[in-house]
């Protein structure tokens, strides 16, 4: 098997060094592995492309750079064919006759653009250094079509590994498909798709990508991860933005996305809601320490409509300490304090982990008229208001650690939704039974609600009992709490009531 050099034209430029020359055009194909249509769950009846700009060529050994404000960059390794011969109306039979050589491509794509083009993928896949190709390529007289593989590893971990054998369309398909719109030009290159396995990359990953027929190989395609720093201005376009169908086909699943989630705890029953209502949290709280349980308290936390009782389940969102680079990649665009406000169900809390830190605001009035709106049933924060007056306006029950005008950057990235977390020195878990009174916030678990709230009726029906005892001149010792004797007044008092 020979293997090609390549040749001095355009050796000024390195992106190009791998190459014969700088392609007039790069075509990469959608979707055209088996194994990547079977992960996505759809297989297309014929192939399609979109067009990936010469400018986004890059060299093995380069950096890629993920803009600041987004997420999901991602690799797709891929074999590049590079034609050799001007090719137009020609057969699937005589196609490959008009390929110089192929080497390894990697179709890097950041899917927080995606939506944006609709398919064209114009910014999504055609930033600089979007598409490392190389390096070495391999003579096309001597391979089989049929019978190429790529792969890719990730810091040295395998992520892809298949064969030609395994594309929908073949290659020479796909070459004969293309000629009879265009003609296909010396130099030009087909990214021929990508297998399973392409997932998502952050800075400091390094990313390789081969591919080798029998008797020869292109060599390690290296490319490394940067982050950028450069902010997308929205006053010229739109800005990134992602949601869970993205991030799960940026990663590939939803488990590798982290948000694969369990079956949600059910709503709370109108009677159990009606109950908790009526129970201070004060009794909830003894009934859970007597089973055991003392560290379920949303310490230093005060609410801003005290008369107003709070009751729901608990839909949690995580705040980490501020890092300039991790707010430029998770602070941005649709993140996660975003998509907890427009995700909250009635009934519903929001409950922010911001570890006590009240140096900004975690939350404002748009935020709280949002979750209002979506008939959230409170907002809990261990960290600060912005905006307090504004926040309080809308009426909605929120609980807080204290107001400041700094916003949300100034202290925290904005990491985790519907995770557990820890606010106000106790452990929230999505579901879990959040009461809310004058005298603080507690979290039950789930389980045990029924089972405490009722605890807690009974024993308030003991103490406005005791109550009357003592206004009526009895002394607490013995009543409180009842001895034998009291005891049994009260259960023949309780029985003879009707």
């Amino acid at each position: 098997m020979n293997e090609t050099t390549p040749s001095e034209a355009d050796s000024d430029d390195a992106r190009f060094s791998a190459l014969p020359q700088r392609p007039g055009k790069i075509i990469a194909v959608h979707l055209s592995y088996t194994s990547r249509a079977n992960q996505r769950g759809r297989t297309p009846a014929s192939p399609s492309y979109f067009f990936k700009a010469s400018s986004s060529v890059a060299a093995s050994g380069s950096t890629i750079e993920r803009p600041a404000g987004t997420e999901l960059l991602a690799f797709e390794g891929e074999v590049a064919v590079i034609m050799g011969t001007a090719a137009r109306h020609v057969s699937s039979a005589e196609a490959w006759n008009y390929v110089a050589a192929i080497t390894a491509a990697n179709d890097f794509g950041l899917y927080d653009l995606r939506a944006n083009d609709k398919g064209s993928n114009v910014r999504s896949k055609g930033g600089d250094g979007y598409t490392p190709i190389g390096p070495l390529l391999i003579d096309a007289r001597d391979v089989d079509p049929t019978a190429v593989r790529v792969r890719t590893w990730v810091n040295g971990e395998l992520a892809q590994d298949d064969t030609t054998a395994g594309l929908i369309f073949p290659l020479t398909q796909i070459i004969a498909d293309l000629s009879q719109h265009f003609t296909l030009e010396p130099g030009d290159v087909i990214l021929a798709g990508t297998p399973a396995g392409s997932s998502v990359v952050v800075p400091g990953d390094i990313v390789e990508v081969a591919v080798d027929v029998a008797g020869s190989s292109s060599g390690p395609l290296v490319t490394r991860v940067v982050q950028g720093d450069a902010a997308f201005d929205e006053s010229l376009g739109s800005l990134p933005s992602v949601d869970d169908r993205q991030r799960i086909e940026a990663w590939g699943s939803a488990e590798a996305a982290g948000i694969a989630k369990v079956a949600p705890a059910p709503a709370l029953s109108d009677e159990l809601r009606e109950k908790l209502h009526r129970v201070p949290v004060a009794g909830l709280s003894a009934q859970l320490r007597k089973r055991g349980l003392n560290n379920v308290t949303i310490d230093g936390v005060r609410p801003l409509h005290p008369e107003t009782k709070l009751v729901g389940t608990a839909k949690t969102l995580r705040f980490i300490p501020h890092r300039e680079d991790l707010f430029a990649s998770h602070g941005g665009g649709y993140n996660a304090q975003k998509r907890a406000f427009d995700s909250v169900d009635e009934g519903e809390v929001i409950v922010i982990e911001a570890r006590g830190e009240t140096g900004s605001g975690t939350l404002g009035d748009i935020l709280a008229i949002r979750a209002h709106t979506r008939g959230a049933a409170g907002i809990i924060t261990d960290g600060g208001v912005r905006d307090a007056d504004a926040v309080t306006a809308v009426g909605i029950p929120l609980y807080t650690a204290g107001a400041h005008p700094a916003v949300l950057g100034r202290r925290h990235v904005p990491w985790d939704l519907d995770v557990t977390i820890g606010c106000g020195g106790t452990t929230v878990q999505p579901g879990d039974v959040i009461v809310g009174d004058r005298d603080g916030v507690i979290v039950i678990p789930p389980s045990l609600a029924d089972e405490v709230v009722d605890a807690a009726i009974k024993q308030e029906d003991e103490d406005a009992w005791i109550a009357e005892r003592v206004a009526e001149g009895n002394p607490v010792d013995g009543l409180f709490p009842m001895n034998a004797q009291w005891r049994a007044r009260f259960e023949a008092a309780h029985t003879e009531e009707p």
